[in-house]
């Protein structure tokens, strides 16, 4: 594992970005699977296809010398639907009760953000965003739910994040987006890689049910 630091600073999250783009385009001998994650990547290697351990490492350090200290990865940008209405939100006034807002002002502060996705991970394509306004922190459940339905958007403390499949969950339900984050048919099966920005639109039940 290589950290470029704690926490969800985007600089880290750019290092992050840019050295895991670097090893898909240019693997290393014995290396199976490359993951970034808030400020690492994790290097996945097979040991039978590995001359050397200790080249390994010196081929890693070396990768890593070359970036940049101001290396930027800009990503994409992608713009999320999502129906805040009571039907598909059943903790929106939890969190609202919380927070000290209204319904509406969540909402209207949660689209306001610009998210970057710090991990991808939990269930397939499931994307943690890092971002969320301080204003709507809010803790996580005290007992996760046992199902909950694909695309359902939610809060848990720092974060917000998409459950792209059908899944347990703790976190604050305040939305649902009519988009598939995952296909497992799909050439490229998650949505969303680490260092995207993702922005959410608000939209009405009618438009959801159009997306559907």
């Amino acid at each position: 594992m290589i950290e470029f630091g704690a926490g969800m600073d985007a600089a880290m999250l750019d290092q992050a970005r840019v050295l895991a783009d670097s090893l898909a385009m240019e693997p290393l001998p014995g290396v199976v699977d490359v993951v970034p994650a808030f400020g690492t990547v994790t290097v996945f290697y097979d040991l039978l296809k590995l001359r050397d351990y200790n080249e390994l490492r010196t081929a890693l350090e070396q990768r890593v010398s070359r970036l940049s200290g101001n290396v930027r990865s800009e990503g994409r940008e992608v713009v999320i639907p999502v129906c805040y209405a009571a039907e598909y939100a059943p903790d929106l006034r939890r969190v609202a009760m919380h927070t000290g807002l209204e319904p509406a002002e969540v909402a209207a502060l949660h689209c306001r953000a610009e998210y970057r996705v710090a991990a991808v991970g939990f269930t397939p394509g499931f994307p943690y965003l890092a971002g969320l306004p301080e204003g709507l922190h809010t803790p996580r459940l005290a007992k996760p739910r046992t199902a909950v339905p694909a695309g359902s958007v939610g809060l848990g403390g720092a974060q917000t994040g998409i459950y792209p499949l059908a899944s347990p969950g703790g976190w604050n339900l305040i939305g649902r987006t009519p988009m598939t984050l995952f296909n497992a048919a799909a050439v490229r099966a998650a949505l969303l890689r680490v260092g995207d920005r993702v922005r959410f639109r608000s939209i009405s039940q009618e438009e959801f049910a159009t997306w559907k």
